[in-house]
């Protein structure tokens, strides 16, 4: 029979899945940590969080594999307690707790009270923009709203994470203060619309006025933005983007596809002629603005004519950053109902394809900025490299800058000048500008 460990709790807080992920499990540390409580992001810990993705095939894969591995160390003795929440535990809560009972508790993803609870916790709503980092000192996400209000078809979000909720702009500015104050940089906003933020609570769309406030904070140098949605995208944030040097040239918004019985069908709300128009009118408003999209391959009736479409399009619009996924097929979306007849091996040889287009574009754009000189922020040193970024390039998904650490020096957390010197297809290599 095992024995309970005598030591102190100490929580280990384990991170899966995206950025919004991420943000929810700092907020959780934070709290935990305003409470006393011993807490250690992804090292090892006698009681264990797990914060679940459930998003696509793979995504809640891994989260099982995990809270698995976990329920395995506690059987053996190395672990006290196993408490899981997030995104797969909000959407499949009761098969969970049917298929792995030996977790101490499930939790949804507005659960936060109950989950501090249970940890001997109590939740301090006073803490407000308090938490504990997980990222680089000098960069920090910055979540605007939670949940969604779109109808896409493949997507399950909404089911994990409940209607569109704006968080207030005075809110966000402190938020923003707090992080300053630990010295961080740059914001990455997230949502998983930007674009809807502020309808619900102002009637109106109202990121450019929360994005002229935000420039407003001593020592944030860089706010970068993240998930636009394309249907109604307010275009008085373009011109924030280009009267405000604090606000990254950059924007990430996920387009699905082009081909038009393709997006009819998704639910996307846009035509191929209007998404192309919108992106015309990025570039005229912003002309050196770095546009990231991410691409579904293998929808339901895809054909190789909608693919091909899809092809040419990517070809034609150059886009500086770019992801491509396999459709994953998701039980209680709009599109669950639709027959899943693009075998596995099409979508993989499809979203390959794509990445190829890509890799010699992204080879071609890279291969114009050799000489040139960028502002990089420098977020670690990795082997013989310090890695940085321009502002044209987000945290883990976009290009990254090396300078060779064993002929220079940059100091990590700063900006510095740097010029390129070499270009690969993903990869930019360069030297500190004295």
């Amino acid at each position: 029979m095992r024995t309970k460990s005598l030591k102190k709790n100490k929580i280990n807080v384990v991170t899966l899945g995206c950025s919004k992920n991420v943000y929810d499990s700092e907020v959780l540390m934070g709290q935990l940590r305003a409470n006393n409580k011993e807490v250690a992001h992804e090292e090892e810990g006698n009681v264990v969080v797990i914060n679940t993705c459930g998003f696509i095939a793979n995504a809640k894969e891994e989260s099982v594999n995990t809270i698995l591995e976990y329920v395995q160390k506690k059987e053996e003795g190395s672990v006290d307690k196993v408490f899981v929440t997030g995104c797969l535990s909000e959407r499949y809560k009761p098969d969970l707790e049917k298929e792995i009972p030996n977790v101490d508790a499930y939790f949804g993803t507005s659960d936060l009270p109950n989950l501090l609870k249970a940890l001997g916790a109590d939740y301090k709503h006073e803490l407000l923009g308090e938490r504990l980092t997980t990222t680089p000192k000098n960069y920090a996400y910055l979540k605007i709203a939670e949940g969604c209000d779109r109808p896409c078809s493949f997507c399950a979000i909404p089911l994990m994470r409940g209607k569109h909720k704006s968080k207030p702009v005075e809110e966000l500015v402190v938020e923003a203060e707090k992080l300053a104050a630990k010295g961080v940089k740059e914001l990455i906003l997230i949502a998983q619309d930007l674009t809807y933020y502020g309808l619900d609570l102002y009637k109106k769309r109202n990121l450019a006025e929360l994005l002229m406030q935000l420039t407003k904070v001593d020592g944030i140098e860089w706010i970068r933005l993240h998930y636009a949605f394309p249907t109604g995208f307010p275009m008085d944030v373009l011109e924030v983007m280009k009267q405000e040097p604090k606000i990254c040239n950059y924007i990430d918004i996920p387009l699905q596809h082009i081909a038009d019985p393709i997006l009819k069908s998704m639910r996307r709300g846009t035509t191929k002629a209007k998404t192309t128009k919108l992106l015309q009118d990025f570039r005229q408003a912003v002309p050196e603005m770095a546009i990231r999209t991410t691409l579904i391959v293998g929808y339901p009736g895809e054909t190789e004519e909608d693919f091909q479409t899809l092809k040419e399009w990517v070809k034609d619009m150059r886009f500086e950053r770019l992801g491509c996924f396999t459709y994953s097929h998701e039980e209680n979306t709009h599109a669950y109902s639709l027959t899943d007849d693009v075998p596995e091996e099409i979508k993989q040889q499809r979203a390959n394809e794509i990445m190829e287009v890509q890799s010699q574009i992204s080879w071609e754009l890279n291969q114009e900025k050799v000489g040139k000189t960028f502002r990089c922020i420098i977020d670690r040193k990795e082997g013989n490299y310090f890695v940085g970024r321009t502002e044209f390039d987000s945290p883990d998904v976009d290009n990254e800058v090396l300078v060779d650490a064993s002929r220079h020096y940059v100091k990590i957390g700063d900006f510095t000048e740097v010029m390129i010197t070499e270009a690969s297809d993903f990869d930019l290599y360069g030297e500190p500008v004295k």
